[in-house]
């Protein structure tokens, strides 16, 4: 049994409370915060020198993440960190030099990749249900307010639609592409909002030199919210690719016939992130091809930030 504090007791700090009540493999101890100490919230020095501790769960403001894991890591506790883990590849490589190759210290909350919706993704590609892939479309958007001390319009909150947002879709194509280099810029297109963080990005890959991608987030425009991959026999598409729930459907189309599958989960789509992390943090499993390990980490954040400078 992992015994997890929480540091940042906002919105994704309040769901990660209730999703470790799914799980076996973990418990919740403390919970840490800035502004709302007391009836059982502490402050973040009460749960980084807590020496029962075994993790930590950073869900603070994006331009803090990288600060905090280099304390917890000093403590020599595990962690679990909210997307991104930085806002720069520099800061990035700070870490890496802390972790000195305890690279499976730390994770990046890229909680879907932990649900079963997204490993029979990869089961329906490698039984060759639609052939050989040679397109992905995939976006993430909605359209917030710009509005003053907002975190997602403030650049030195690390805010702004390619860090909030662009580690979905680039997190999907790194499911079958999994090397930087495999990856080509092929065109990209960014706007700006009055803040003058992006609200929106747009770009074109070419991945594993076989299949293109286009993706898009936006952090002004309601998008479709969906992934399609299409191949040589026919195409998946998925509905709710981002926050699968218990039971989600994925869309399959190929030469042969049309169906919907079902696919069920014991879990939320958190709790199986923490049981998932949990169990590696344990031993109990070498696989972690289904969490975002720091290797991932740092090519996504290698792709965002071609995608921004281009």
């Amino acid at each position: 049994m992992i015994s997890w504090g929480i540091i940042g007791y906002g919105k994704m700090g309040s769901i990660f409370k209730e999703a470790v009540k799914e799980t076996n493999s973990a418990k919740l101890l403390m919970i840490g915060s800035k502004t709302k100490q007391g009836n059982g919230v502490y402050n973040y020095e009460s749960i980084l020198d807590n020496d029962q501790i075994d993790a930590i769960y950073i869900s603070t403001l994006n331009n803090t993440h990288n600060e905090l894991i280099k304390q917890i890591l000093k403590r020599d506790k595990k962690i679990l960190c909210e997307k991104p883990l930085t806002t720069s590849l520099n800061k990035l490589d700070q870490i890496k030099n802390d972790l000195n190759n305890k690279n499976h210290n730390l994770y990046e909350a890229i909680a879907y990749y932990s649900h079963p919706q997204t490993i029979e993704i990869l089961n329906l590609l490698n039984s060759n249900e639609i052939g050989d892939m040679v397109k992905v479309e995939c976006n993430f958007g909605f359209k917030a307010r710009v509005k003053k001390n907002s975190r997602l319009f403030d650049p030195n909150l690390g805010g702004g639609s390619l860090l909030d947002l662009g580690c979905y879709p680039i997190s999907f194509l790194m499911l079958f592409c999994s090397s930087f280099d495999k990856f080509k810029l092929l065109n990209s297109k960014i706007s700006y909002a009055s803040t003058n963080v992006d609200d929106e990005a747009e770009a074109e890959f070419l991945c594993n030199d076989k299949f293109k991608a286009n993706v898009k987030v936006s952090i002004k425009s309601n998008l479709e919210n969906k992934c399609k991959i299409f191949g040589t026999k026919g195409e998946i598409i998925i509905d709710n690719p981002w926050l699968p729930e218990n039971k989600g459907t994925i869309t399959v189309t190929n030469n042969k016939h049309f169906y919907r599958k079902t696919i069920e989960s014991k879990l939320s789509v958190y709790a199986n992130q923490i049981e998932n992390v949990s169990n590696i943090f344990l031993g109990n499993t070498v696989n972690s091809n289904n969490m975002f390990d720091f290797k991932k980490s740092y090519t996504c954040m290698k792709l965002i930030e071609l995608w921004r400078k281009n």
